[in-house]
């Protein structure tokens, strides 16, 4: 069981920044031709194609954890998975982005897309020892209820209603290794394709390494897949462990396991690409519709009818 506390404001928050609905948004030129697209497709796949694809050992900020990149994936560092997020995905900027760990041969530009997005929050040393008592099924449906009670808050802001259809993973936490994931599958509104919200929380002395999946819920089986490499890739370095916590002189967070499932960080929306997602300001929800740019241009080429088109680029 988990307090009330955390099943108040802290669900919602778990919920919206960690939740991703794909849109249809129109609101660019819509007398872009084809030729237009195809030189816009040549700059990205350019652009895409410079970034600094990184194998083998990574260290993230200073010596905080280390990224033993996994058989079939690259890593980007800081600056160019913030430039997928935000020029590709059109996120908000989020400098605390540590980096992007990508499957290799994928199209970042293809709705199919999917990436494993890394940051760290500081927010103390998380205490486990509520891990073995959560009933993971009175959680969700209190989760649930959270929901449906701010959906009239939803649709009053012009947004669609959000519904938490249930675990597509039921949490699990690892207490040796200190690791936990979940996932869960939300719908928005009558869009016919899920939303798949997969999480990894590594428990460390300070603080958590998050780790979050964007992705869609039609990706879970190739995601499930490979979560156990994702896992087993990625470990704080000595100094930084869950183990070496000195309670003399570390903070201790003011949530567990419980809190973490629950929303107990303030999930950094920049994890959530080509969405209608969330922002925390001031303390209140703030609604922003975002679609990547290929999905746009995409449509935006499927309604011409000319034939001797130059191909679609990225496809």
């Amino acid at each position: 069981m988990i307090s009330k506390f955390l099943l108040s404001g802290a669900i919602l928050l778990s919920i919206s920044f960690n939740a991703v609905a794909f849109t249809n948004d129109t609101t660019a030129d819509p007398e872009m031709d084809s030729v237009a697209f195809y030189h816009e497709m040549q700059k990205l796949d350019s652009t895409i194609a410079a970034m600094d694809y990184k194998t083998g050992k990574v260290v993230l900020q200073g010596d905080l954890a280390t990224i033993n990149v996994p058989e079939g994936f690259s890593f980007l560092g800081s600056k160019d998975a913030q430039y997928v997020l935000t020029s590709l995905w059109n996120n908000p900027e989020d400098t605390g982005t540590l980096g992007m760990l990508i499957p290799n041969g994928i199209n970042l530009l293809a709705v199919e897309s999917w990436a494993v997005i890394y940051s760290y929050e500081e927010d103390g040393h998380v205490d486990d020892d509520d891990a073995e008592d959560i009933d993971y099924a009175e959680l969700l449906g209190d989760m649930q209820k959270d929901i449906t009670a701010n959906n009239s808050s939803r649709v009053a802001a012009g947004y669609a209603p959000m519904e938490l259809i249930g675990w597509a993973k039921t949490p699990y936490y690892d207490e040796v290794n200190h690791k936990l994931h979940w996932a869960k599958e939300i719908k928005f509104g009558s869009d016919s394709l899920n939303t798949l919200n997969y999480n990894i929380r590594m428990l460390g002395r300070k603080g958590v390494l998050v780790l979050n999946v964007v992705s869609g819920m039609d990706n879970i089986k190739i995601v499930e897949a490979n979560i156990g490499k994702i896992l087993k890739s990625s470990d704080f370095n000595e100094g930084n462990r869950y183990e070496n916590f000195d309670s003399s002189v570390d903070k201790v967070a003011e949530y567990g396991i419980g809190g973490l499932i629950a929303g107990g960080i303030l999930l950094k929306t920049g994890l959530l690409a080509k969405a209608g997602i969330f922002l925390l300001k001031t303390w209140k929800f703030i609604a922003i519709g975002a679609v990547g740019l290929f999905a746009f241009l995409r449509k935006k080429f499927s309604n011409k009818n000319d034939d001797s088109s130059p191909p679609q680029i990225g496809e």
